[in-house]
Order: C-alpha cells, then sequence, then structure tokens
C-alpha cells in the first residue's frame, strides 16, 4: 500500500518538471527565434483616417519599443448629411500628412460601421487548418458579399466543444475602392482596412484593462456600440434613431442594451463608456440616469496613450486606429487582407549570430594562445634587440658619469681649503699699494711667504701687520734695491691668524701682477 502514494507523488514531481521543462524551452525557443523586426521592438509610424458622417479625423503616432505616442491629430469638417466623397477624404489626407509630418507613415482608413458586416460566426473545429478556404468560400451565405466584391477578415475569437468561433467583418468593394483609388492618385497607399467601431473597442479594452465594459457611440441619426464581457467574443449592435427628441433617443437606446445577449443571460455590464457626437449634454445627462452604470465620457477619460504635444482634438476614432494599427498584426481585424494571412518566417536572426558566436569563440580559442606566445616571443626578441643598444648606451653613460665623479672629486678636493686661500690672497690684494706688486706666493695652512717689488718695502710691513687674518709679518730676507726695476725686491713672511702649524696644502702660487705693476 506504501507504493501508491509514492507513485502518486512520483507522478505529480515528473508532471510538475515537464511543465516547468516546457516553458524553459518556450522562453529558449522565443529567445533563439526572436526577430530584430518583430514588433515589440520594431520603431513604427502609422496615420490613421476616420470617415465619419460630415468629418474626417485624423491621428498621426509612433511606436518604439512597445512605446506608443500620438504627435497630433487633425478634424476636417464637411456636409453633415452624408458621408464626405472619395476626393474630399484624398485632400484632408494629404493635407494631414503634411500638417502633421507624417510623411513615410503607414496609412490607414478606417470605414463606419454602417458600411460593414460584423458578426460572428461557428465552424467545426476540423476546418483549422484552411479558415481562409473556407471563411472565402462561405463569404457570400455569411454576408450579403460574395468573396470577389468584399473587403473582409476574421478573427478566431474562441475553440469550444469542437466549434470555431469566428469574428467576421466585411464591406463592399465597390463602397471601399474609389476611396483607396482616390488616395492612390494622391501617391498615398493605405496599409490596413479597418472597422471604426472594432478599433474604439479595441482601445476601450486598452483604457479599461478588464472585462465588463459598454461602449456605446451615439450619432445625430442613430447609435452602435458594443458589448465586452468576460469572453472573447463581443456584443455588438447599432441602430438607427426612430424618434427625433433626446428623451425618446435615451429610450430607444436603454432598451436596445437590456436586449443584448450579454445582458439578459446575467453578465450586466459593470460600466459605460459613451462617445456623444457634438458632446450633447441633454443627452448625455439622460444617459447617465437612465443607463443605471458608472459612465465615462471619452473626451473625459484617460486614453493610456501619451501624446507627445499637446494637441487641440483628440478624436477617438482615429487615435484608436493609430493604436490599433501599431498592434501586432495577429491582433488586427484587416479588411485588406481578405482573410490571407501571410505565413511568418521563422526567424533565424539571433540564432545564426549565436552560432556565429560560438565559432568566432571556439576558433579564438583554438588560436588565441598561440597567436599570445608567438607575439610574446616577438616581443622577448625585439626587447633583447632593443636592449643591447641600451647596454651600449648604460655603458657610455658609465664611463662618463666616472669621469664626471672623478672631476667633482677633483674640484671638492680643491674647493675645501680654497675659502682660506682666497681670502689671503683677497686680503693681501687689498692692503698693498699700487705700487707694489708679487712675484710669488706660497701659502700653507698656517703661514704665507710672498715675494715682489715695492717702491718701498719698508710700509708694506704695517700694512700687512694690521690685517685681521695676519700675525708676525717680517722679512724673510733683507731687500735691495733693483736698479733695473726701480723698486725695493723684498721677501715677506707670516702666520694665518688662528692657524695651527702644519705641513703645506698647497703647492706654490704665482700671483698674477698686481694693478699698477709694469709689464
Amino acid at each position: 500500500m506504501p507504493a501508491i502514494p509514492a507513485t502518486k507523488r512520483l507522478a505529480s514531481y515528473t508532471a510538475a518538471s515537464a511543465l516547468k521543462l516546457a516553458g524553459l524551452g518556450q522562453a529558449l525557443k522565443e529567445v533563439l527565434f526572436f526577430s530584430p523586426a518583430d514588433d515589440r521592438i520594431y520603431p513604427r509610424r502609422n496615420l490613421s483616417a476616420v470617415i465619419e458622417k460630415g468629418l474626417i479625423s485624423v491621428a498621426f503616432g509612433s511606436k518604439v519599443f512597445s512605446m506608443i505616442s500620438i504627435k497630433g491629430a487633425r478634424e476636417y469638417p464637411f456636409d453633415e448629411s452624408k458621408y464626405p466623397q472619395p476626393e474630399e477624404l484624398a485632400s484632408a489626407v494629404s493635407l494631414a500628412l503634411s500638417e502633421l509630418g507624417g510623411q513615410a507613415s503607414e496609412i490607414t482608413l478606417c470605414l463606419p460601421k454602417a458600411w460593414t458586416v460584423v458578426k460572428t460566426v461557428d465552424f467545426p473545429a476540423t476546418v483549422r487548418e484552411n479558415l481562409p478556404d473556407v471563411v472565402r468560400y462561405e463569404m457570400d451565405r455569411i454576408t450579403p458579399f460574395s468573396p470577389d466584391d468584399a473587403y473582409y477578415d476574421f478573427r478566431v475569437l474562441h475553440e469550444k466543444n469542437d466549434r470555431l468561433t469566428l469574428l467576421i467583418a466585411a464591406a463592399r468593394t465597390e463602397v471601399v475602392l474609389p476611396y483607396i483609388n482616390a488616395l492612390t492618385t494622391k501617391g498615398i497607399r493605405v496599409s490596413r482596412l479597418f472597422v471604426d467601431l472594432q478599433v474604439m473597442m479595441e482601445l476601450c479594452r486598452h483604457m479599461d484593462g478588464r472585462p465588463g465594459s459598454l461602449f456605446l457611440k451615439v450619432e445625430r441619426d442613430g447609435y452602435e456600440g458594443a458589448l465586452d464581457m468576460a469572453g472573447p467574443e463581443p456584443v455588438i449592435f447599432a441602430d438607427s434613431f426612430s424618434q427625433g427628441d433626446e428623451l425618446g433617443q435615451v429610450q430607444q437606446l436603454a432598451a436596445a442594451i437590456q436586449s443584448l445577449p450579454g445582458q439578459q443571460a446575467g453578465g450586466k455590464a459593470q460600466r459605460a463608456m459613451l462617445l456623444i457626437r457634438d458632446n450633447n449634454p441633454v443627452l448625455r445627462e439622460h444617459l447617465k440616469s437612465r443607463l443605471n452604470l458608472p459612465v465615462t465620457m471619452t473626451g473625459e477619460s484617460d486614453l493610456r496613450v501619451r501624446f507627445s504635444a499637446p494637441v487641440k482634438a483628440r478624436p477617438f476614432a482615429a487615435i484608436a486606429g493609430v493604436y490599433q494599427s501599431l498592434q501586432p498584426e495577429a491582433s488586427q481585424l484587416d479588411l485588406l487582407r481578405r482573410g490571407v494571412r501571410s505565413q511568418q518566417k521563422t526567424p533565424f536572426a539571433v540564432t545564426l549570430l549565436l552560432l556565429l558566436g560560438i565559432v568566432v569563440v571556439a576558433g579564438l580559442y583554438l588560436v588565441a594562445p598561440l597567436q599570445i606566445e608567438q607575439r610574446r616571443l616577438r616581443d622577448i626578441s625585439g626587447q633583447v634587440a632593443s636592449r643591447k643598444d641600451e647596454v651600449k648606451k648604460i655603458e657610455a653613460l658609465q664611463k662618463e658619469l666616472e669621469a664626471v665623479s672623478a672631476e667633482v672629486a677633483t674640484i671638492t678636493d680643491f674647493k675645501k681649503p680654497e675659502p682660506a686661500t682666497l681670502n689671503i690672497l683677497r686680503e693681501i690684494t687689498s692692503v698693498m699699494p699700487k705700487t707694489a706688486w708679487l712675484t710669488r706666493a706660497k701659502i700653507t695652512a698656517s703661514t704665507v711667504e710672498i715675494e715682489g717689488y715695492a717702491g718701498s718695502a719698508n710700509e708694506l710691513l704695517p700694512k700687512l701687520e694690521a690685517s685681521p687674518y695676519l700675525r708676525k709679518v717680517e722679512f724673510g730676507s733683507s731687500t735691495f734695491r733693483d736698479a733695473k726695476m726701480n723698486a725695493d725686491r723684498f721677501v715677506i713672511k707670516m702666520e694665518i691668524e688662528g692657524a695651527k702649524k702644519a705641513e703645506p696644502i698647497k703647492g706654490e702660487t704665482v700671483a698674477p701682477k698686481a694693478a699698477g705693476a709694469p709689464k
């Protein structure tokens, strides 16, 4: 018996692990097959034009990294009793492109709900692989149009009990084609064809962020709307007013809303969003009181779409067209496609880049060590060659340094006794008269002996004796008169004041002739 719980735990653990691995595999697949042109990151620009009775509204926006920004909007009024003509649409869109700077943008044309048929249909789940062909084959049964005479598209809402529920929208070609041709003559190519009610409903979902909303667009002569309950299948309704006064119109609207399938099934709407033409205050207040729901006006609510610049007009349908155009194509109901969806090729760009990176890394792993060692060998050889010259330069510098050091040592040895010798010579020169000059001077550490000529040798002794550097000044030998020089020749010995007797520290020094001596 204990084996059974263990088996259950193992099975449960295995199932949980399989789910986790499947999730990791899906995440890895998204990374490896991620396309640089993915709608989530690829920058796009769009200009959306909406055909309304007596009005053409235009909005221009862009998307960068899933951030949608509305850059401008315009409204162009025409005859209120009818829809604008193709030439008027082409002129308005051309003017909007110029005013809003929307050149090189994708162009979306939104058709009024009155021109289209929007309904849900069921098909067996077995036709899933051939849905475009099945919808085309059944088009004349589903709608009043044949597949060759209509622009149409479909979207799978859900699958339940082996049945597929589709939302199909279609418009007659002969009504829409003149507008597309008029734009083409202006050099404007229509990229998408939407139904205005459908895109407004999608923007309401984006604004509200939860199911249970009722969207209602009220015109002068009729109304249209959608009930968005918890399921993916919306309830779309539209009709003309049978009464002209506001109270009668409100009663007709309230009765139509109460008769919707979603309301009768107990899934009552939780809130209502109103778009009233001309913002009729009387109709607005009557609706608020009769609907018995929290009511929000589209012009007073946060569209949850960023405006890059202040705009005077905020046409809800045109802004909704831009928002829906910049969403991934899978969520769009584009009548130009006629049910045909291009097969998205598996993007291998990221995978190829990763494989290329792996090959490059492997090549570097194999080649890099050899290249590094070769580079090191070249560096070592270069360093050896360069250092030979450096060694020679260093040797030459060492020789120069030794020579300079020897000279410095010589100068240092010379300068040590130099201050006393120079001072004594300077002192002797300063005290001797101009009529005397020296022929020889001998200075030791403690004594000085000078020889020379003077006009009178006897007058030298008191002058030398008065010097603070000298003492015991006396003649070293007798003086005599040199007739040729006409001067007394003398030899005078003296001691240096404060010096101790020692060996001579300097050899004989021949003194320069004194100033005024004969040449």
